[in-house]
């Protein structure tokens, strides 16, 4: 197995929301890395200030190009661990044979897997208001608290918020609709991991569950584990740890079973 591991953040986000996980996995023995994505790089603050005027332009498929360029750098495929669009992108770089194993944590849908949850559907209109133009995104604390830490109080929520929001691009997540993010559920693949959250209203655990069960069997190793009380926050909120550890005794499997 890998050793070094790559984290992808989702959106609103960016590489420093992963720096707890880096921690633990960096003391597990792993090498790590966490990029941020195109125009995400820096002090959360300062980006909520000055918006990189390219932001808007960015699209689901840009970002799988870019994470591309960093693992071609690298000597071997590593491990990748990814939140939400993370996941997703997690997916399809794995779909792609550019990962030597992969944990999807409360991953997005790619195209053929939906929702209809009356919170999915509130969570994510936001995003992709095809009114909105190509404007860049702007969360809010209320909205935060209730697509991504709706079982944290609410001044927990707006910490986090303020430690760790960026503004996002609505194109993201209207190219996951299309070629960019289709995932060949068929094809031979190498092992992943999907976590989920059972009160995420983002991307809700049924639908989670779906994208999981959707590969087809015999392509390759698919394990499923769902968190009861934890939101779409479920990298950050309290108990963290024990999803973390899920992804490194999962991987620390993997190892044995490759030996």
């Amino acid at each position: 197995m890998a050793r070094h591991v790559i984290f992808i953040h989702g959106m609103y986000l960016n590489g420093q929301s992963w720096q707890p996980w880096v921690d633990r996995f960096t003391s597990a023995g792993f090498s790590c890395s966490a990029p941020s994505w195109p125009y995400h790089d820096g002090d959360p603050h300062t980006l909520r200030t000055v918006v990189d005027p390219r932001l808007g332009d960015l699209t689901f498929g840009a970002v799988s190009d870019y994470l591309k360029t960093v693992i071609d750098a690298l000597p071997e495929p590593p491990v990748l661990v990814g939140h939400s669009i993370g996941g997703l992108l997690v997916q399809r770089l794995v779909n792609d044979g550019y990962a030597r194993a992969g944990v999807a944590i409360s991953s997005a849908p790619p195209p053929g897997v939906m929702s209809f949850s009356p919170h999915f559907l509130r969570a994510n209109f936001p995003h992709v208001n095809p009114l909105a133009g190509n404007r860049p995104v702007f969360m809010t604390p209320e909205r935060f608290h209730y697509a991504f830490c709706n079982t944290l109080r609410r001044s927990a929520s707006d910490d986090a918020f303020g430690r760790l929001v960026v503004p996002e691009s609505r194109n993201v997540p209207r190219s996951t609709l299309g070629r960019s993010a289709r995932i060949d559920f068929s094809a031979t693949h190498m092992p992943m991991l999907f976590l989920a959250g059972d009160q995420d209203h983002l991307t809700p655990v049924a639908m989670v569950r779906r994208n999981a069960h959707k590969y087809t069997a015999g392509s390759g190793r698919v394990d499923y584990r769902e968190f009861e009380g934890r939101s779409h926050y479920i990298c950050g909120e309290e108990g963290w740890e024990e999803v973390a550890d899920a992804a490194l005794a999962w991987l620390s499997a993997q190892t044995h079973s490759s030996a």
